[in-house]
């Protein structure tokens, strides 16, 4: 059923290629976007017009979410604009249909063995015929009988072929841990979880029935997406392993469980690089988990994931899960999951990984949304163009490619720009960052203020990162580091001098550093080499910023 008659006071245009266009200027705009947004992942929000699109991945997040392709049609009509095209609709049933025509049972009480299970013949004959799922699957007069611990490498390779499966096996509980959130900091300020927190937890627990209690949250950097966390881990109360980026956010996790639980000391634990201790809680960082001694060992620190009977796995940053994780999150399946990001952009491509092993898109909230109601600051994006100096120029023209890179995010005049800055923004607490450290080394000495990078000692920077909070430094300058998981309220302004070739997922987790609430609005520079490869890698992030809602203006930058 389509809509028959054009109604211009409608916000949505459905467009042939199943993309979704927002005027977020119409009435209903807001109604519209709560009601698609489980169906369709967002693109693009620009000021005026917000880009959807419906792909299989985000039909079979809505499949997941107890919606059915009459649920997606009746939304796409009330709120449609124009008449919608012909023949985009009809797709919406076979997608979505192909979640939950597999289901993941247990064969019998013990949960050591489950069934993949079909009231199609030809679907199980297609199961079947999965080369990659030869030594995985046994055939039974019911289905295909398969390990426990092949639970997560058969949901994979059944997305790969398009049939996601519908996983209705018990989840263990885990070691039970009582634990609840505070009222009141341990600092005395009151403590608040906020709505769209409660709501996402909520979203990833439902009714705690089959297909509930594992998924993930896609919320702005600064928007709290720890809380939402440590809210589920009061709900279920059990023996919690939290996986994060880097030694400073295991640190930043452990404070925020002290100060806003009723957890104590003993009972949190840190397994990184410099402790190995093991708690009901415990904080571990994925270069740990990673870490082997030669290329063909064993992850010798994978025993942690059954070191104790966990019964919630948080990924911190889900989004970087790296390969080795993934396969051993395939043998976890029986543990309740929780990813944490602020995209799901993933550069390699695996997006259906993080819906199969870690599971689908239970919560998203686009990032102005927040910063319109004071949850996250507003930030102003400016990209600076800066000439590459004469003598340069040659070199730069003769370079390969790879070089010409380098040549053009080192470009000494940057080096300039970076102080004047810095001295024109007197009042703001400033994160300067960057890809090579040479470059970073050279503006730490200019600046007269302490480096961090990946060598700088964990002790150290937390020393560095304590003194910026408190206000006793301004100005820090940073590697790739503090890309992820750093919580520093305060800063307000990042100065970024070189990145990591365009990468959107940079950008947003750069930008989140400076979008904790603050009474001031957040600015974001970024210096680019004029007439340079930079400034096609610069595009790319400008678009990202762009389709987030972010004004990104670009200016010529004279030295004086």
């Amino acid at each position: 059923m389509t809509a028959e008659k054009p109604n211009p006071q409608n916000p949505l245009i459905v467009q042939s290629d199943r993309t979704l266009l927002l005027d977020v200027h119409a009435n209903r705009a807001e109604e519209a976007r709560a009601a698609i947004l489980p169906f369709a992942e967002l693109q693009k929000s620009p000021e005026h017009i917000h880009t959807y699109q419906i792909s299989p991945l985000s039909l079979w997040n809505a499949a997941s979410a107890g919606l059915s392709p009459e649920d997606v049609v009746q939304v796409l009509n009330d709120f449609t604009r124009y008449p919608i095209p012909g023949g985009i609709t009809e797709g919406f049933a076979d997608t979505m249909s192909r979640y939950g025509r597999i289901r993941l049972i247990s064969e019998d009480d013990s949960g050591d063995l489950l069934l993949l299970t079909s009231s199609d013949e030809e679907v199980l004959a297609e199961v079947g015929a999965v080369k990659p799922l030869e030594k995985l699957i046994e055939k039974t007069d019911r289905g295909f009988r398969l390990r426990l611990i092949d639970r997560g490498s058969v949901k994979r390779e059944l997305i790969r072929v398009g049939w996601p499966v519908k996983d209705e096996a018990p989840f263990v509980s885990g070691e039970a841990l009582e634990l609840s959130l505070r009222d009141n900091c341990t600092s005395g300020r009151p403590f608040e979880v906020r709505d769209y927190q409660l709501e996402a937890a909520g979203a990833v627990l439902g009714a705690g029935g089959p297909g509930t209690g594992y998924g993930v949250v896609v919320l702005p950097c600064g928007s709290g997406k720890t809380i939402v966390g440590m809210l589920i881990m009061s709900l279920l109360k059990t023996n919690t392993l939290i996986l994060t980026t880097n030694v400073a956010a295991v640190h930043q996790w452990m404070e925020e469980l002290l100060d806003k639980t009723d957890l104590t000391p003993e009972q949190i634990a840190e397994y990184t690089g410099d402790s190995k201790g093991v708690a009901p809680v415990t904080v571990v960082t994925y270069q740990i988990l990673t870490w082997r001694p030669d290329k063909k060992a064993d992850f010798p620190h994978f025993k942690l994931f059954r070191e104790r009977p966990w019964g919630l796995i948080i990924y911190d940053e889900v989004h970087l899960l790296p390969a080795p994780v993934f396969r051993v999150t395939a043998e976890l399946q029986a543990v309740r999951r929780l990813g944490l990001t602020a995209t799901l952009v993933r550069e390699d491509g695996a997006e259906d990984a993080v819906f199969s092993l870690v599971g689908p898109k239970r919560y998203d909230v686009p990032w102005k949304d927040l910063e319109s109601k004071g949850w996250i600051a507003g930030a102003f994006c400016r990209e600076i163009r800066i000439d590459l100096p004469e003598k340069l120029k040659i070199p730069y023209a003769v370079a390969t490619p790879r070089e010409k890179y380098r040549l053009a995010s080192e470009n000494p005049l940057k080096n300039a720009a970076v102080v004047q800055l810095v001295e024109r923004h007197r009042e703001d607490r400033i994160l300067v960052i960057g890809q090579y450290i040479n470059q970073l080394e050279t503006l730490a000495r200019l600046l007269d203020v302490p480096l961090i990078t990946g060598k700088t000692p964990n002790t150290e920077r937390e020393r560095i990162y304590g003194a910026f909070k408190k206000g006793e430094l301004r100005v820090i300058v940073v590697s790739k580091v503090a890309n992820f998981a750093i919580d520093l309220p305060d800063a307000s302004m990042a100065i970024q001098v070189s990145g990591s070739f365009g990468s959107r997922q940079e950008e947003a987790q750069r930008l989140g550093r400076i979008l904790r609430p603050k009474k001031r609005n957040s600015l974001f520079y970024t210096l680019v080499s004029r007439y340079t490869v930079e400034e096609g890698f610069a595009a790319n992030r400008q678009k990202f910023l762009a389709e987030q809602g972010y004004k990104y203006s670009i200016q010529q930058w004279t030295l004086t």
